[in-house]
């Protein structure tokens, strides 16, 4: 059975990632009473010494001094060059989209969080880009799926919410070898670079919704880019600040406190998934299940190979309808039935009724987002009370 702390994965943790969570952007020296811990700037304006004459900051859209700290802490933590936040996950993938023009092709998976299905297909897609949503886990989808005019592909990997894997490492050198101006996008929200750093696989950019883990406590919305190329980093940056979607000073500040324990909870929720996983799979109530981590998910091979470990991501079938899925919703006492991801709490969702309702039903069908699948984020409460919370609301779910 594999390791609780390592499920057999062959790529290593970051032996630094805790002590660069910590101290990265953070020197005290840069702040005249040298705060330990970076202080909030709520200012909308700074004055200068002259016309254009500033100390480095001059209107918050274009810069304030907490997010500087957390967009170098989170480029750290990725290995990377750049980071720039947004106020939403979603604000960070209409910015990715402005890098392109109408005529422009993206190819994207059709297995990915709703909302960015929803704006790809309703928003978007009004401007004149055209987008073709595949299964990415087999690479052959890919290769006949670019197209002459394709300038991005799009994915996520795990994906939400079957937990599919893709190969990151042979998109990107296909996409690449394709023509090397096309971007390879990977939403790295479920995995967080504590898991798995796509940057180092091939990938161009990397997208989170800091909503989730890496803020890690709920009561934030917050997305960003994390790039190493320079010119698309200046790119990124101009939109950014033009289009004014950037995050705010506050926000900003809880993230970065978020992050001080990100290596900590990241391997307790590993933990906690871990076990919620084998339990539900000898569950007889439950159909099947799908986490990376088990031998038993069909990319398994690919997962254990491009990441250093698990989050506490996972989806099961529950067996029977819709009656049986809410009543376990409802008998769930422990875990909350909410939206979201990614908190020290556990949450349960209904992806066909909740976070995926906007994917036309005939997808969802095609995709197997049924009635009875159920979306799992795994806290880090005891292990105990979880399984045991999981063990009576499915007991409950076929109590008429």
């Amino acid at each position: 059975m594999a390791d609780d702390k390592n499920p057999q994965c062959q790529q290593k943790i970051d032996p630094h990632f805790g002590t660069k969570a910590i101290h990265a952007g953070q020197n005290p020296d840069q702040w005249t009473f040298k705060d330990v811990v970076p202080p909030i700037a709520l200012t909308t304006t700074y004055k200068q010494y002259g016309p254009n004459d500033h100390a480095g900051f001059e209107y918050t859209r274009c810069g304030n001094p907490i997010r500087k700290v957390l967009q170098e802490c989170i480029a750290s933590l990725e290995d990377a060059k750049h980071c720039l936040t947004y106020a939403s996950g979603l604000a960070a993938t209409t910015a990715t989209i402005q890098l392109l023009k109408a005529g422009d092709h993206v190819v994207c998976g059709d297995d990915m969080y709703g909302g960015t299905n929803r704006y790809f297909r309703n928003i978007a897609s009004k401007f004149g880009l055209k987008f073709t949503m595949i299964d990415m886990t087999d690479l052959k989808n890919v290769e006949n799926a670019i197209l002459p005019e394709t300038k991005l592909v799009w994915l996520e990997s795990p994906t939400n919410p079957l937990m599919r894997v893709s190969d990151l490492k042979a998109i990107a050198t296909f996409a690449h070898k394709f023509r090397e101006d096309i971007l390879v996008v990977v939403d790295n929200t479920f995995q967080t670079a504590y898991f798995q750093k796509p940057l180092q696989l091939g990938a161009d950019i990397v997208l989170y919704s800091l909503s989730k883990y890496m803020n890690g406590h709920s009561d934030v919305i917050m997305g960003a880019l994390v790039i190493n190329d320079t010119p698309l980093f200046d790119s990124l940056a101009y939109i950014q600040n033009s289009c004014g979607i950037m995050s705010s000073p506050f926000d900003c500040y809880l993230v970065n406190r978020g992050l001080k324990t990100l290596h900590v909870r990241m391997k307790e929720h590993m933990r906690n998934g871990l076990a919620v996983a084998r339990f539900l799979e000898q569950h007889p109530l439950v159909e099947s299940v799908m986490h990376p981590g088990l031998p038993s998910h069909p990319q398994h091979a690919v997962a254990v190979r491009q990441c250093s470990g698990f989050s506490g991501m996972l989806s099961f079938y529950i067996k029977g309808g819709l009656d049986e899925a809410t009543r376990f919703l409802q008998a769930i006492r422990v875990f909350c039935l909410a939206e979201s991801l990614g908190g020290f709490e556990s949450l349960a969702d209904h992806p066909a009724l909740m976070t995926h309702a906007s994917v036309p039903p005939e997808e969802r069908k095609a995709l197997r987002i049924s009635d009875n699948l159920i979306r799992l984020s795994v806290g880090i409460e005891s292990e105990e009370d979880l399984i045991a919370d999981l063990d009576q609301a499915l007991k409950a779910s076929v109590q008429k």
